[in-house]
């Protein structure tokens, strides 16, 4: 089939290789002209995806990147993966508006359209659906398929990747749901069927207020068990042995991705709008969630101060700037958020991170630095915020002075874990 895939970033681009090495025809469209150079070039910027896979699937002819509409045109099924942002706590679904329109103008009768990206509820029915349907003069349901399958990439997850990962997969009718999850059947070990687009949207939505409540919840007794004197990673590890009833979360300096500062949002959003209820629990993860960034900060000014050193002036090397481990993805990372704080307050911050290879939105007072022994020991704190193998934890326990340990990677004489 001729497959379009719409956006590729960090889940347009698993599916569409993906797409193209079980033989179907795929175009991966991005308005992002720098991208596409990227991977007409063979140079994959999204870990889940090697160059290597890339290559393969260009050379072969089955996968093409484009910044042009036009090469959407003639599509059996059209995935679209565009992301959703939060502009000042409300929905963005700008871009899955402008992918409707112009998926609208070459649909035909008997194609397949699939929306990817995180919503709330009745997108897909009550937004998506028209906007296609009033382009194109055609029907969903009586004259094209349309369904919902949410995404559930986890960059740098070597256990469950694209293939691996079982797929939530839904219709508007039917036929729909029917030609939907025949798709995915071909590209997944495991396809999910549920009655609706509302409830795959509500499953992502349900999927990503479950970490996030519980990410909160560590993250605010790992505050309360410092003043305590409490070794709350340690208290984690054997509630951990509880082999029912209990599922292990850990403290850390913030959340970030697309998922878990976005998505719960998005429900929290629906609910209010629609029944004029708060969600408590999604406010309230927020609340603790967002706020870590300037609990770290406050530690890092503790941290100095037990030198009788103020922030001012202050040598601080980051370590990591992406959200998670061994991913380049920085995108709504707590790191940057350290970062714009400290340099406020007048530290002389500079950041390593060996994947982060793309543009990050961050202070041009912020200095990238490779984690050398030199500007290890130069610093008057390390705070290691995003624990990538790739770091030399040997190294950076002999030559940095003192470490403010996010991860609980760490032990010793000179390391403070949060």
């Amino acid at each position: 089939m001729r497959v379009v895939v719409v956006g590729q970033g960090y889940v347009g681009l698993p599916l569409a290789i993906r797409a193209a090495e079980v033989g179907h025809q795929v175009i991966g469209y991005d308005v992002n002209a720098r991208r596409v150079k990227s991977l007409a070039a063979g140079e994959s910027y999204v870990e889940d995806v090697s160059s290597e896979r890339l290559n393969r699937a260009l050379a072969r002819g089955t996968y093409r990147p484009s910044e042009l509409a036009r090469d959407c045109g003639g599509f059996d099924v059209a995935v679209v993966t565009v992301p959703t942002p939060l502009q000042e706590g409300t929905p963005d679904l700008s871009y899955i508006e402008e992918s409707a329109h112009t998926l609208a103008r070459f649909l035909r009768p008997g194609a397949t359209v699939i929306l990817e990206s995180t919503t709330y509820p009745g997108t897909t029915e009550e937004l998506f659906a028209p906007i296609l349907e009033n382009g194109s003069g055609l029907s969903a349901g009586a004259d094209f398929h349309l369904g919902y399958s949410p995404e559930r990439i986890d960059p740098g997850n070597a256990v469950w990747g694209f293939q691996q990962t079982p797929k939530v997969v839904s219709g508007v009718d039917a036929a729909s749901l029917k030609a939907v999850e025949s798709f995915y059947g071909e590209l997944v070990d495991t396809t999910v069927p549920v009655r609706s687009p509302k409830e795959a949207e509500l499953a992502k939505l349900l999927e990503n207020t479950f970490r996030h409540v519980n990410i909160a919840l560590v993250n605010e007794i790992a505050m309360f068990a410092r003043h305590l004197d409490i070794d709350v990673w340690q208290a984690i590890e054997a509630a951990s042995s509880k082999p029912f009833g209990f599922m292990k979360f850990t403290p850390g300096p913030g959340v970030g991705g697309h998922c878990l500062p976005i998505d719960p949002s998005y429900l929290s959003w629906r609910v209010q709008r629609e029944l004029g209820q708060n969600f408590r629990f999604v406010e309230l993860a927020n609340d603790i969630n967002s706020h870590m960034p300037e609990y770290v900060t406050r530690r890092v000014i503790d941290a100095l101060n037990t030198k009788r050193r103020s922030v001012n002036g202050s040598r601080v090397l980051l370590l990591g700037l992406a959200y998670k481990k061994n991913t380049g993805d920085a995108r709504e990372s707590p790191s940057v958020r350290i970062a714009q704080l400290l340099l406020d307050m007048g530290a002389k911050v500079r950041a390593a991170d060996p994947h982060v290879v793309e543009s990050i939105k961050v202070d041009a007072r912020l200095v990238r630095v490779e984690p050398t022994k030199r500007e290890l020991a130069a610093a008057e704190l390390v705070v290691l915020i995003t624990d990538h193998d790739s770091f030399d934890y040997e190294m950076v326990k002999e030559h940095a002075s003192f470490v403010l340990d996010c991860r609980n990677r760490l032990s010793g004489p000179t390391v403070e874990v949060l």
